[in-house]
């Protein structure tokens, strides 16, 4: 059952007054959605484990398909960009290996208590990504320790990519467990360039990138048997001229991965979100641009709305469990300190993202109780912008999913909004999907903003009267 919707997501606003709120909150205006949980959707938070129990077992008593997300909150060294929860802990090398050893035997207990509330061998996974944090931190074996877990508690089919995360640092200088991954039967691994300029990666205290590093990590990768490459480049930093994205853009052609993804940098949460403002949209839209054209001339596959691009004819180039989610909405479960899970009317985070401490979360699998700090029982308005959020990762809202989800069509829910991003040719029609069209550079988080619940709507709005 969804919750009755509150009276902040009763409203209705003005889609001029609201297209303007994303543009003008553009740093915030993007897929990462909710806004503000306390004061967008604090109506829906369940206030007892109870509530939490009986709502998770709900939500998921129909559900046969959902993808996969493990989250390992380790770092040789975190980068001053980063909105994820990662353990910040120091030490001595054996002391940081016993608690990254300690965190997995925690990982595979909550396997155990998914598989007892849910019936997990039941279920069946499209999608399963081990992401961070740094994943290839861990030593091979506790990766192979996570991924025999899984195969024991859900129903891993043969032909879905489990996706691994690592760094230049780490893929460079650590072959060995690169060969030792695709044996487990990873098959996509990603790893974060994100700059090739000195002066940016050491404001953003990303110290374990170079090129030379680049190029031997992209050679293990190629000698391990990996066909599925992903790098990551980030635009939008503080400081990022355009000929520093080019010079980026040139390195990264050169190492030739399958899959390139480009991130817009997303202040909110980080270290660096006082340069927020020290980024104008005009020049993120350029830098954009530059990306797009580059890689579209070097033959890689891709839209100007799209932030993954592929050498692959009919890959997405995403792993197989974002495809899923992005596309259909397909339900995830997250496992991990600080981790998120989703149904399309419930939404639920791990012990412990804001304070990145570990002890919460042990207790909790230690009391043999689901690790959720919070959960939120959406009303559909809610729901609805989750979604959406989500889909515009892609920059298209695919019609036919929505209508399942929802049992109306889109044009049903946002008919204002429709129209005017219609009217103003920011959208259109195409096939099952309605599309953002090549002028969103310009008007992305405008757009976004008309397809979040009302009280997201008032939060943005709110902020504009105030600045």
């Amino acid at each position: 059952m969804r919750h009755e919707k509150s009276s902040q997501d009763a409203c209705v606003y003005d889609a001029a007054q609201v297209f303007q709120s994303g543009i003008f909150n553009h740093y915030i205006s993007n897929t990462a959605y909710p806004i503000n949980h306390g004061q967008t959707i604090n109506a829906y938070r369940l206030s007892s484990y109870d509530e939490i129990l009986a709502t998770v077992k709900d939500s998921r008593a129909s559900i046969d398909t959902l993808w996969l997300y493990v989250h390992i909150p380790f770092c040789e060294h975190c980068c001053a960009f980063c909105e994820y929860t990662v353990l910040r802990s120091g030490g001595a090398a054996t002391i940081q290996k016993e608690v990254q050893s300690s965190y997995v035997d925690l990982l595979l207990k909550e396997f155990d208590l998914y598989t007892t509330a849910l019936n997990t061998e039941k279920k069946t996974l499209i999608g399963f990504d081990i992401w961070g944090g740094t994943p290839s931190v861990l030593p091979a074996s506790d990766v192979e320790r996570i991924i025999t877990k899984a195969k024991e508690c859900f129903i891993l089919p043969e032909n879905v990519d489990i996706s691994i995360e690592t760094t230049p640092k780490i893929a460079a200088e650590s072959p060995e467990k690169i060969a030792a991954y695709y044996v487990m039967w990873i098959r996509r691994i990603s790893m974060g360039v994100q700059t090739i300029n000195a002066k940016i990666l050491a404001l953003v205290d990303r110290v374990h990138t170079s090129i030379q590093r680049n190029k031997q990590a992209m050679q293990n990768f190629r000698n391990a048997w990996f066909q599925k490459c992903n790098i990551d480049v980030m635009y939008g930093l503080a400081g990022q001229q355009l000929e520093d994205i080019q010079a980026t853009i040139d390195h990264i052609i050169e190492l030739n991965p399958e899959y390139v993804t480009l991130y817009r940098t997303r202040f909110k949460g980080t270290k660096i979100s006082h340069h927020a403002k020290e980024v104008s949209l005009d020049e993120v839209n350029k830098q954009s641009d530059l990306l797009h054209h580059a890689l579209i001339t070097a033959w890689y596959y891709g839209v100007p709305w799209k932030n993954t691009y592929s050498r692959i004819i009919d890959d997405p180039g995403t792993s197989h469990y974002l495809t899923q989610r992005v596309i259909y909405g397909t339900p995830y479960l997250w496992l991990g300190l600080g981790a998120q899970s989703y149904t399309i009317h419930t939404l639920s985070y791990n012990q412990w993202a804001a304070s990145k401490q570990l002890a919460m979360y042990q207790k909790a699998i230690e009391d043999w109780c689901l690790p959720l700090q919070d959960m939120y029982n959406l009303s559909l308005p809610a729901a609805i912008g989750k979604f959406v959020s989500v889909s515009f990762y892609f920059w298209w809202i695919n019609l036919a999913a929505f209508q399942k989800h929802f049992q109306k069509s889109l044009e049903s829910y946002f008919a204002n909004e429709i129209s005017y991003v219609i009217e103003h040719w920011y959208m259109k029609y195409t096939q099952d999907c309605l599309v953002l069209t090549a002028k969103w550079t310009k008007v992305y988080n405008g757009v976004i903003a008309l397809f979040y619940a009302p009280a997201v709507k008032k939060y943005l709005l709110d902020l504009c009267e105030k600045k």
